[in-house]
């Protein structure tokens, strides 16, 4: 499930705004003490892993997987291949295996206990393993013959997984795919059979969830465009196939809190229902971009009901990330958590798929394997149950500090040269101590910002507000009543 927004280039920058672009980003990492360089003695132990993985026995490079992701990237942690079986379907996932490169304890291992999780945006990534592994030897690159975890998984004609297994094997894609160019295949009639049942039963997970009430948010990326010599900031259209391919995550992150909540033992990924304040502040939110949400409808109805291929609301499925805040990890041995569920989903669920970006995909994936394969958890797993949810929690914080310093930097640099303007907006928020204080919603540009006037605002009123401030060098946006 998407947690986070990711802002990215559309083409390659040149000039004066790429040099902006460079130099607030690097402000952004030296601010937030982070940086995409490993020191040489990480780099050495790396490329020695790389060059010397422990693959396993179990030979499937027979199944023609395929990855599906962003153009460009090399950081590939899943590849599928569908087949029916039946009325059904069995889902093969295929998730990079790091315990292949990584020893506990070693210096790959200690760098990424403290950097948590990759960081995403614009041009810049800072990466939770060395590029040799996360974009090379660990990587499921096509025509290579990677070690990874195999998860096989049986699911009935109505889109429910029905059975479970997960064991180590070699395996190898056959291709590796953006969004654009699985959803035109299909949409063409010339994709391979993977994909055209990747389309149905991604339809059948998408109508479970309705019927579970739970709801994965369609979260788009933003991406700056420079043209005229100014930034441009937009909300990417999400294509039917990312929906789908999000789905077999989730059906794996599902399955893999079952066998860890059954056995007792495991890391799930938490969230508690949501503050009322925080959904009486989405719908002011809707009605500043103007967006109907009758008071009757349910908030997972609503989001069912928004097209993220609408600028505003794409808009509005981000803003429904508050609905996030409080996400966690919850680590247990013994004893399932009094909280084991993730709210917006409607079930328990646990992050197995992304362990080249993620720290603690690592630690679930090899909790079952162990249960899948009747054998003890490995101690350094247990051991570190206690503290992990604590390091992923910081990691987490920092990469959202990350991200949304990023995108202020990109909001103020696409309304630098507007200071002075006037925009409609909407009141969304006040600030407890000071109601003169408070944040609007630019209607047509979908930006959030800080707003003063000399009286109290009017939430959830129409507004006009004047730009006082878009300061690229320090990322601040403000505004005025008019």
């Amino acid at each position: 499930m998407p947690s986070s927004r990711v802002v990215r280039v559309r083409e390659p920058v040149e000039g004066v705004l790429a040099t902006a672009l460079r130099d607030g980003i690097d402000r952004i990492q030296a601010d937030l003490e982070v940086t995409p360089a490993f020191s040489p003695e990480v780099e050495e132990a790396a490329e020695a892993a790389a060059a010397s993985p422990r693959m396993p026995e179990l030979d499937r490079t027979d199944l023609p997987f395929v990855t599906i992701d962003p153009p460009g990237s090399r950081d590939l942690d899943q590849a599928l291949f569908l087949e029916r079986d039946g009325d059904g379907y069995v889902v093969h996932y295929a998730i990079a295996d790091l315990a292949a490169f990584i020893t506990p304890g070693d210096l790959v291992d200690l760098e990424a206990h403290r950097r948590g999780e990759t960081l995403y945006g614009a041009d810049a990534t800072v990466p939770l393993h060395p590029p040799v592994i996360s974009e090379g030897a660990g990587s499921l690159l096509p025509d290579e013959v990677r070690p990874a975890l195999l998860w096989t998984i049986r699911v009935d004609a109505t889109g429910e997984g029905t059975e479970v297994t997960v064991a180590r094997a070699r395996v190898r894609s056959r291709a590796r795919l953006s969004y654009e160019e699985a959803q035109a295949a299909i949409d063409d009639g010339s994709a391979a059979e993977t994909l055209l049942l990747l389309a149905e039963v991604g339809a059948l997970r998408l109508h479970r969830e309705a019927l579970r009430g739970g709801v994965s948010l369609p979260l788009p990326e933003q991406e700056v465009d420079a043209r005229d010599g100014r930034w441009h900031l937009e909300f990417r259209s999400l294509l039917p196939v990312e929906s789908w391919n999000a789905q077999i995550s989730l059906l794996t992150g599902f399955a893999a809190a079952s066998l860890m909540v059954y056995a007792r033992v495991g890391l799930l990924r938490t969230l508690p229902p949501p503050d009322p304040r925080d959904l009486q502040r989405l719908h002011r939110t809707a009605r500043a971009l103007g967006i109907e949400w009758p008071a009757e409808q349910l908030y997972p109805d609503f989001i069912r009901a928004l097209d993220p291929h609408v600028p505003a609301h794409a808009a509005m499925v981000v803003a429904c990330t508050r609905l996030l805040r409080g996400s966690g990890y919850v680590g247990f041995n013994g004893e399932v958590p009094a909280q084991p569920q993730h709210a917006a989903l409607a079930s328990e669920y646990a992050h197995v798929t992304a362990p080249l970006r993620r720290l603690g995909d690592r630690y679930a994936g090899e909790i079952c394997l162990a249960l899948c394969a009747g054998t003890e958890v490995p101690g350094w797993v247990l051991d570190r149950l206690t503290e992990l949810p604590d390091t992923l929690r910081a990691s987490g914080q920092r990469a959202r500090r990350y991200e949304r310093a990023v995108l202020d930097l990109v909001e103020a640099g696409t309304l630098s040269d507007r200071v002075g303007e006037t925009f409609a907006a909407v009141v969304v928020d006040l600030e407890e101590d000071d109601e003169r204080r408070g944040v609007v919603t630019l209607r047509e540009e979908g930006i959030e910002a800080s707003v003063r006037s000399e009286d109290r605002l009017p939430l959830g009123t129409e507004v006009t507000v004047r730009l006082v401030t878009a300061d690229v060098a320090t990322r601040k946006v403000a505004f005025e009543l008019v």
